[in-house]
Protein backbone atom coordinates (compact mmCIF):
# COMPACT_ATOMS: atom_id res chain seq x y z
CA UNK A 1 0.00 0.00 0.00
CA UNK A 2 2.65 2.40 0.82
CA UNK A 3 4.39 1.78 -2.87
CA UNK A 4 1.31 2.56 -4.37
CA UNK A 5 0.56 5.55 -2.52
CA UNK A 6 4.44 7.11 -3.12
CA UNK A 7 3.51 6.35 -7.11
CA UNK A 8 0.27 8.00 -7.29
CA UNK A 9 1.70 11.27 -5.11
CA UNK A 10 4.95 11.12 -7.52
CA UNK A 11 2.47 10.93 -10.66
CA UNK A 12 0.49 13.80 -8.93
CA UNK A 13 3.21 15.99 -9.04
CA UNK A 14 4.93 15.22 -11.85
CA UNK A 15 1.33 16.29 -13.79
CA UNK A 16 0.83 19.40 -11.77
CA UNK A 17 4.44 20.15 -12.45
CA UNK A 18 4.18 19.35 -16.73
CA UNK A 19 1.40 21.59 -16.07
CA UNK A 20 2.55 24.44 -15.00
CA UNK A 21 5.78 24.73 -17.04
CA UNK A 22 3.12 24.35 -20.12
CA UNK A 23 2.88 20.80 -22.17
CA UNK A 24 5.17 21.81 -25.23
CA UNK A 25 8.06 23.24 -22.73
CA UNK A 26 8.18 26.53 -24.09
CA UNK A 27 7.12 29.41 -22.57
CA UNK A 28 3.73 31.07 -23.84
CA UNK A 29 2.88 34.71 -24.14
CA UNK A 30 0.04 35.79 -21.16
CA UNK A 31 -3.78 36.47 -21.63
CA UNK A 32 -2.47 40.45 -21.26
CA UNK A 33 0.30 40.31 -23.58
CA UNK A 34 3.17 39.92 -20.91
CA UNK A 35 6.19 37.53 -21.74
CA UNK A 36 5.69 34.75 -19.72
CA UNK A 37 8.68 32.78 -17.82
CA UNK A 38 8.79 29.58 -16.12
CA UNK A 39 10.56 29.67 -12.84
CA UNK A 40 11.62 26.19 -10.85
CA UNK A 41 13.74 26.10 -8.14
CA UNK A 42 13.49 23.60 -5.02
CA UNK A 43 12.90 25.56 -1.97
CA UNK A 44 9.31 25.86 -1.34
CA UNK A 45 10.17 26.51 2.53
CA UNK A 46 11.27 29.36 4.26
CA UNK A 47 13.31 31.83 4.17
CA UNK A 48 14.08 31.02 0.18
CA UNK A 49 10.41 30.55 -0.60
CA UNK A 50 9.52 34.34 0.94
CA UNK A 51 12.74 35.72 -0.96
CA UNK A 52 12.48 34.62 -4.24
CA UNK A 53 8.69 35.45 -3.96
CA UNK A 54 9.92 39.01 -3.02
CA UNK A 55 12.71 38.97 -5.97
CA UNK A 56 10.22 37.86 -8.36
CA UNK A 57 7.53 40.61 -7.83
CA UNK A 58 10.85 42.84 -7.80
CA UNK A 59 11.87 42.04 -10.96
CA UNK A 60 8.37 42.39 -12.53
CA UNK A 61 8.25 45.50 -11.03
CA UNK A 62 10.89 46.63 -12.73
CA UNK A 63 10.05 44.70 -16.32
CA UNK A 64 6.31 45.31 -15.90
CA UNK A 65 6.15 43.40 -19.90
CA UNK A 66 6.67 40.43 -17.93
CA UNK A 67 5.05 37.81 -15.94
CA UNK A 68 6.95 34.99 -14.10
CA UNK A 69 5.39 31.60 -12.94
CA UNK A 70 7.14 30.22 -9.93
CA UNK A 71 6.88 26.62 -9.11
CA UNK A 72 9.02 24.68 -6.06
CA UNK A 73 9.16 21.35 -4.98
CA UNK A 74 11.77 20.02 -1.76
CA UNK A 75 14.90 18.62 -2.86
CA UNK A 76 15.00 14.85 -3.24
CA UNK A 77 11.67 15.41 -5.47
CA UNK A 78 13.20 18.29 -7.40
CA UNK A 79 15.89 15.99 -8.73
CA UNK A 80 12.98 13.85 -10.11
CA UNK A 81 10.87 15.88 -11.56
CA UNK A 82 13.89 17.77 -13.43
CA UNK A 83 14.67 14.40 -14.77
CA UNK A 84 11.21 14.15 -16.09
CA UNK A 85 10.73 17.71 -17.16
CA UNK A 86 13.75 17.57 -19.41
CA UNK A 87 13.36 13.87 -20.68
CA UNK A 88 9.81 15.18 -21.89
CA UNK A 89 11.17 18.65 -23.62
CA UNK A 90 9.13 20.23 -20.47
CA UNK A 91 12.16 22.80 -19.16
CA UNK A 92 11.25 25.38 -17.28
CA UNK A 93 12.84 28.29 -19.07
CA UNK A 94 15.48 28.80 -15.54
CA UNK A 95 15.58 26.23 -12.98
CA UNK A 96 18.08 25.30 -10.03
CA UNK A 97 20.58 22.98 -10.47
CA UNK A 98 23.47 21.35 -9.00
CA UNK A 99 26.78 21.43 -10.38
CA UNK A 100 28.56 18.33 -12.24
CA UNK A 101 27.40 15.22 -12.80
CA UNK A 102 23.52 16.34 -11.95
CA UNK A 103 24.17 19.40 -14.77
CA UNK A 104 26.09 17.21 -17.45
CA UNK A 105 23.17 14.80 -17.48
CA UNK A 106 20.75 17.76 -18.69
CA UNK A 107 23.09 18.90 -20.77
CA UNK A 108 23.52 15.86 -22.70
CA UNK A 109 19.87 16.20 -23.47
CA UNK A 110 20.60 18.89 -25.70
CA UNK A 111 17.75 21.40 -24.56
CA UNK A 112 19.96 23.23 -22.20
CA UNK A 113 21.33 26.88 -23.18
CA UNK A 114 24.49 27.36 -24.66
CA UNK A 115 25.75 30.62 -21.79
CA UNK A 116 29.36 31.28 -23.19
CA UNK A 117 28.26 33.96 -25.99
CA UNK A 118 25.91 35.89 -23.05
CA UNK A 119 29.13 35.35 -20.57
CA UNK A 120 31.42 37.04 -23.08
CA UNK A 121 28.88 39.89 -23.99
CA UNK A 122 28.70 41.00 -20.60
CA UNK A 123 31.44 41.10 -18.40
CA UNK A 124 30.07 44.27 -15.91
CA UNK A 125 27.82 41.18 -15.01
CA UNK A 126 29.67 37.99 -15.60
CA UNK A 127 33.04 38.72 -14.19
CA UNK A 128 31.68 39.66 -10.90
CA UNK A 129 31.17 36.16 -10.54
CA UNK A 130 33.64 33.84 -8.74
CA UNK A 131 35.72 32.02 -11.76
CA UNK A 132 36.56 28.92 -10.19
CA UNK A 133 33.06 28.45 -10.04
CA UNK A 134 31.70 27.96 -13.42
CA UNK A 135 33.88 24.63 -13.68
CA UNK A 136 31.07 22.85 -12.47
CA UNK A 137 28.63 24.22 -15.24
CA UNK A 138 30.98 23.90 -18.25
CA UNK A 139 31.71 20.68 -20.35
CA UNK A 140 33.88 20.25 -23.38
CA UNK A 141 34.39 24.38 -22.91
CA UNK A 142 30.90 25.10 -23.23
CA UNK A 143 29.15 27.24 -19.87
CA UNK A 144 25.66 26.33 -19.90
CA UNK A 145 24.70 27.42 -16.15
CA UNK A 146 25.70 30.24 -13.68
CA UNK A 147 26.91 29.68 -10.42
CA UNK A 148 25.44 31.31 -7.72
CA UNK A 149 25.88 29.53 -4.25
CA UNK A 150 29.07 27.24 -2.78
CA UNK A 151 29.36 25.68 0.05
CA UNK A 152 31.40 23.10 1.56
CA UNK A 153 31.90 20.37 4.39
CA UNK A 154 33.60 20.01 7.13
CA UNK A 155 33.14 18.25 10.26
CA UNK A 156 31.62 21.69 13.12
CA UNK A 157 32.79 21.09 16.73
CA UNK A 158 31.87 22.53 20.12
CA UNK A 159 34.65 24.42 21.22
CA UNK A 160 33.52 24.63 24.29
CA UNK A 161 33.06 20.70 24.88
CA UNK A 162 36.53 19.83 23.38
CA UNK A 163 38.59 23.48 25.31
CA UNK A 164 36.43 21.90 28.90
CA UNK A 165 38.26 18.29 27.99
CA UNK A 166 41.48 19.44 27.07
CA UNK A 167 40.70 17.93 22.90
CA UNK A 168 42.63 19.23 20.44
CA UNK A 169 41.27 19.13 16.48
CA UNK A 170 42.67 16.27 14.68
CA UNK A 171 44.58 15.97 11.48
CA UNK A 172 44.94 12.65 10.64
CA UNK A 173 41.85 9.71 10.75
CA UNK A 174 43.79 8.47 13.67
CA UNK A 175 43.77 11.14 15.77
CA UNK A 176 39.95 11.54 14.81
CA UNK A 177 39.35 8.22 16.41
CA UNK A 178 41.01 9.09 19.30
CA UNK A 179 39.26 12.37 19.78
CA UNK A 180 36.30 10.26 19.61
CA UNK A 181 37.21 8.04 22.15
CA UNK A 182 38.35 11.02 24.49
CA UNK A 183 34.89 12.54 24.11
CA UNK A 184 32.90 9.24 25.09
CA UNK A 185 35.39 8.79 28.12
CA UNK A 186 34.21 12.59 28.91
CA UNK A 187 30.70 11.54 28.96
CA UNK A 188 29.45 11.57 25.19
CA UNK A 189 28.34 8.56 24.63
CA UNK A 190 27.61 9.40 20.63
CA UNK A 191 30.22 12.09 20.22
CA UNK A 192 29.15 11.94 16.68
CA UNK A 193 25.65 11.81 15.33
CA UNK A 194 24.51 11.54 11.55
CA UNK A 195 20.47 11.43 10.15
CA UNK A 196 21.45 8.17 8.32
CA UNK A 197 17.63 8.06 7.38
CA UNK A 198 18.86 10.71 4.61
CA UNK A 199 21.16 9.38 1.99
CA UNK A 200 22.43 12.55 1.21
CA UNK A 201 23.85 13.00 3.73
CA UNK A 202 25.73 9.52 3.62
CA UNK A 203 26.91 10.15 0.36
CA UNK A 204 28.68 13.13 1.88
CA UNK A 205 30.60 10.73 4.00
CA UNK A 206 31.42 8.46 1.31
CA UNK A 207 32.38 11.05 -1.44
CA UNK A 208 35.02 13.02 1.31
CA UNK A 209 35.98 9.49 2.05
CA UNK A 210 36.45 7.73 -1.66
CA UNK A 211 38.58 10.96 -2.86
CA UNK A 212 40.77 10.59 0.51
CA UNK A 213 42.20 7.05 -0.08
CA UNK A 214 41.57 6.29 -4.11
CA UNK A 215 43.74 7.34 -6.77
CA UNK A 216 42.10 10.11 -8.61
CA UNK A 217 42.86 8.53 -12.04
CA UNK A 218 40.96 5.53 -10.71
CA UNK A 219 38.10 7.51 -9.80
CA UNK A 220 37.39 9.50 -12.31
CA UNK A 221 37.41 6.48 -14.29
CA UNK A 222 35.17 4.78 -12.40
CA UNK A 223 32.49 8.05 -11.47
CA UNK A 224 32.37 7.81 -15.90
CA UNK A 225 29.75 5.74 -16.87
CA UNK A 226 31.79 4.29 -19.99
CA UNK A 227 34.83 2.94 -17.89
CA UNK A 228 33.53 2.52 -13.86
CA UNK A 229 34.22 -0.82 -12.57
CA UNK A 230 34.70 -0.17 -8.76
CA UNK A 231 37.48 -2.69 -8.72
CA UNK A 232 40.12 -0.93 -6.68
CA UNK A 233 40.13 -2.06 -3.25
CA UNK A 234 39.86 1.62 -1.84
CA UNK A 235 36.10 1.44 -1.97
CA UNK A 236 35.88 -1.53 0.71
CA UNK A 237 38.89 0.12 2.46
CA UNK A 238 36.04 3.45 2.51
CA UNK A 239 33.09 1.53 3.52
CA UNK A 240 35.16 -0.11 6.42
CA UNK A 241 36.01 4.05 7.91
CA UNK A 242 32.09 5.04 7.14
CA UNK A 243 31.46 1.49 9.40
CA UNK A 244 33.89 2.16 11.94
CA UNK A 245 32.56 5.98 11.81
CA UNK A 246 28.92 4.53 12.71
CA UNK A 247 30.08 2.97 15.73
CA UNK A 248 30.20 6.33 17.27
CA UNK A 249 27.16 7.17 16.36
CA UNK A 250 24.63 5.33 18.29
CA UNK A 251 21.45 3.51 17.51
CA UNK A 252 20.07 6.88 17.63
CA UNK A 253 22.02 7.89 14.04
CA UNK A 254 19.40 5.47 12.22
CA UNK A 255 16.33 6.54 13.35
CA UNK A 256 17.03 10.39 12.72
CA UNK A 257 17.61 12.45 9.42
CA UNK A 258 19.69 15.26 9.38
CA UNK A 259 17.84 18.19 10.35
CA UNK A 260 17.22 16.38 13.84
CA UNK A 261 21.10 15.45 14.56
CA UNK A 262 21.62 19.14 13.42
CA UNK A 263 19.40 20.61 16.32
CA UNK A 264 21.17 17.88 18.49
CA UNK A 265 24.47 19.60 17.99
CA UNK A 266 22.91 23.25 18.43
CA UNK A 267 21.60 22.31 21.69
CA UNK A 268 25.11 21.08 22.77
CA UNK A 269 24.16 17.34 23.00
CA UNK A 270 26.70 16.24 20.41
CA UNK A 271 30.45 17.34 20.24
CA UNK A 272 30.90 16.78 16.36
CA UNK A 273 28.57 17.10 13.15
CA UNK A 274 29.78 16.78 9.91
CA UNK A 275 27.89 20.01 8.26
CA UNK A 276 27.44 21.92 5.14
CA UNK A 277 28.64 25.74 5.62
CA UNK A 278 25.08 26.60 4.58
CA UNK A 279 23.88 25.33 7.51
CA UNK A 280 25.92 27.69 10.04
CA UNK A 281 22.95 30.02 10.14
CA UNK A 282 20.52 27.23 11.14
CA UNK A 283 22.89 25.59 13.87
CA UNK A 284 23.29 29.10 15.32
CA UNK A 285 19.86 30.18 15.44
CA UNK A 286 18.76 26.79 16.71
CA UNK A 287 21.15 26.85 19.90
CA UNK A 288 24.32 29.11 21.43
CA UNK A 289 27.22 26.52 20.67
CA UNK A 290 30.52 28.51 19.41
CA UNK A 291 30.97 26.50 16.61
CA UNK A 292 34.44 25.08 15.17
CA UNK A 293 35.29 23.53 12.44
CA UNK A 294 38.27 20.78 11.06
CA UNK A 295 38.53 19.63 7.81
CA UNK A 296 37.64 15.39 7.41
CA UNK A 297 41.17 13.97 8.70
CA UNK A 298 43.85 12.64 6.30
CA UNK A 299 44.79 8.93 5.93
CA UNK A 300 48.69 9.24 5.43
CA UNK A 301 48.32 6.27 2.89
CA UNK A 302 45.31 7.57 0.90
CA UNK A 303 46.20 8.46 -2.66
CA UNK A 304 43.69 11.28 -3.39
CA UNK A 305 44.25 15.40 -2.58
CA UNK A 306 44.50 15.42 1.49
CA UNK A 307 43.35 18.98 1.27
CA UNK A 308 40.78 18.75 -0.70
CA UNK A 309 37.33 20.65 0.42
CA UNK A 310 34.18 18.48 -0.04
CA UNK A 311 31.62 20.45 -2.16
CA UNK A 312 29.97 21.98 -5.07
CA UNK A 313 28.28 25.46 -6.84
CA UNK A 314 24.56 25.45 -7.28
CA UNK A 315 23.35 28.14 -9.80
CA UNK A 316 20.82 28.15 -12.40
CA UNK A 317 20.17 27.19 -16.07
CA UNK A 318 18.13 28.36 -18.99
CA UNK A 319 16.01 26.19 -21.31
CA UNK A 320 16.74 26.60 -25.15
CA UNK A 321 13.64 27.68 -25.50
CA UNK A 322 12.85 30.02 -23.11
CA UNK A 323 12.39 33.76 -24.15
CA UNK A 324 15.17 36.44 -24.32
CA UNK A 325 13.63 38.00 -21.59
CA UNK A 326 14.70 34.96 -19.09
CA UNK A 327 18.24 36.18 -19.42
CA UNK A 328 17.69 39.35 -17.53
CA UNK A 329 15.97 37.79 -14.99
CA UNK A 330 19.15 35.16 -14.67
CA UNK A 331 21.20 38.18 -14.62
CA UNK A 332 19.26 39.69 -11.98
CA UNK A 333 19.44 36.54 -9.78
CA UNK A 334 22.93 36.39 -9.75
CA UNK A 335 23.60 40.34 -9.40
CA UNK A 336 25.18 41.66 -6.02
CA UNK A 337 23.34 43.70 -5.21
CA UNK A 338 20.22 40.05 -4.83
CA UNK A 339 23.45 37.95 -3.84
CA UNK A 340 23.80 40.10 -1.06
CA UNK A 341 20.67 40.04 0.13
CA UNK A 342 20.43 36.24 -0.38
CA UNK A 343 23.03 35.66 1.74
CA UNK A 344 22.00 38.20 4.17
CA UNK A 345 18.57 36.64 4.76
CA UNK A 346 19.26 33.10 4.27
CA UNK A 347 22.92 32.19 5.21
CA UNK A 348 24.54 30.75 2.97
CA UNK A 349 27.13 31.81 1.02
CA UNK A 350 27.43 33.00 -2.59
CA UNK A 351 29.55 32.93 -6.09
CA UNK A 352 29.20 36.72 -6.44
CA UNK A 353 32.22 38.83 -5.92
CA UNK A 354 31.46 41.84 -3.10
CA UNK A 355 28.32 39.89 -1.98
CA UNK A 356 29.68 38.28 1.29
CA UNK A 357 31.12 40.91 3.53
CA UNK A 358 30.97 41.41 7.18
CA UNK A 359 27.72 43.27 6.66
CA UNK A 360 25.49 39.91 5.75
CA UNK A 361 27.44 37.08 7.63
CA UNK A 362 28.84 36.63 11.00
CA UNK A 363 32.84 35.45 11.55
CA UNK A 364 31.85 32.36 11.70
CA UNK A 365 30.63 32.34 8.05
CA UNK A 366 33.39 34.25 6.68
CA UNK A 367 36.02 31.54 8.16
CA UNK A 368 34.02 29.40 5.90
CA UNK A 369 34.13 31.50 3.35
CA UNK A 370 37.99 31.73 3.47
CA UNK A 371 38.17 27.91 3.49
CA UNK A 372 36.35 27.19 0.57
CA UNK A 373 37.95 29.82 -1.71
CA UNK A 374 41.28 28.78 -0.11
CA UNK A 375 41.06 24.89 -0.73
CA UNK A 376 43.25 23.56 -2.78
CA UNK A 377 40.33 21.60 -4.51
CA UNK A 378 37.12 20.91 -4.65
CA UNK A 379 35.77 17.81 -4.51
CA UNK A 380 31.47 17.09 -5.85
CA UNK A 381 29.05 15.81 -3.86
CA UNK A 382 29.32 12.40 -4.17
CA UNK A 383 25.52 11.76 -5.55
CA UNK A 384 26.28 14.63 -8.19
CA UNK A 385 29.98 12.43 -8.87
CA UNK A 386 28.54 9.68 -9.98
CA UNK A 387 25.49 7.97 -12.07
CA UNK A 388 22.51 7.69 -9.60
CA UNK A 389 22.49 4.35 -9.92
CA UNK A 390 25.72 3.83 -8.56
CA UNK A 391 25.39 6.29 -5.65
CA UNK A 392 21.99 4.33 -4.69
CA UNK A 393 23.77 1.36 -4.42
CA UNK A 394 26.37 2.54 -2.22
CA UNK A 395 24.08 4.98 -0.02
CA UNK A 396 21.68 2.16 0.34
CA UNK A 397 24.14 -0.17 1.03
CA UNK A 398 25.71 2.08 3.72
CA UNK A 399 22.59 2.59 5.75
CA UNK A 400 22.37 -1.27 5.62
CA UNK A 401 25.90 -1.28 6.82
CA UNK A 402 25.27 0.92 9.97
CA UNK A 403 22.78 -1.16 11.02
CA UNK A 404 25.04 -5.00 10.42
CA UNK A 405 22.88 -5.48 7.56
CA UNK A 406 25.34 -6.09 4.98
CA UNK A 407 29.18 -5.70 4.33
CA UNK A 408 31.52 -3.73 2.22
CA UNK A 409 32.22 -6.44 -0.05
CA UNK A 410 28.84 -7.01 -0.32
CA UNK A 411 27.96 -3.40 -0.98
CA UNK A 412 31.09 -2.68 -4.02
CA UNK A 413 30.12 -6.13 -5.47
CA UNK A 414 26.45 -4.83 -6.26
CA UNK A 415 28.28 -1.63 -7.11
CA UNK A 416 30.39 -3.31 -9.75
CA UNK A 417 26.94 -5.40 -10.62
CA UNK A 418 25.60 -2.25 -11.08
CA UNK A 419 28.53 -0.55 -13.15
CA UNK A 420 28.19 -2.84 -15.48
CA UNK A 421 24.49 -3.33 -16.22
CA UNK A 422 24.48 0.80 -17.34
CA UNK A 423 27.38 -0.36 -19.83
CA UNK A 424 25.14 -2.38 -21.64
Amino acid sequence: MRKVFGCLVTLVLVISMLAACGSDGKSKTAGNGKVEINFFHRWPNEPRKSFYDEKIKEFMEKNPNVHINVDSVLNDSYKEKIRVLVSNDNLPDIFSAWSDSFAENLVSSNRIMELNDIINEDKDWSSNIIESQYEGFTFDGVTYGVPFTVDGKAFFYNKKIFEENGISTPNTYDEFINVLKDLQKAGYDEPLVEGLTNTWAISHYLGTIFQRIVDPQVLAQDYSLETGEFSDPGYIKGLEVFQELTGYMGDVSTAIDHEAARNMFAAGEVPILYMQFAEIKLAQEAGDVEIGFFDFPSFPDGKGDQNALTGAPEGWMVSKNAPKETIEFLKFLTSEETAFDFTKEDGQLNAIKGAVTSENVNETSLEAYELILNASSTAPWFDNAVNINIADVFMRGAQELATGQTTPQEIVKEAQKEAANLKK
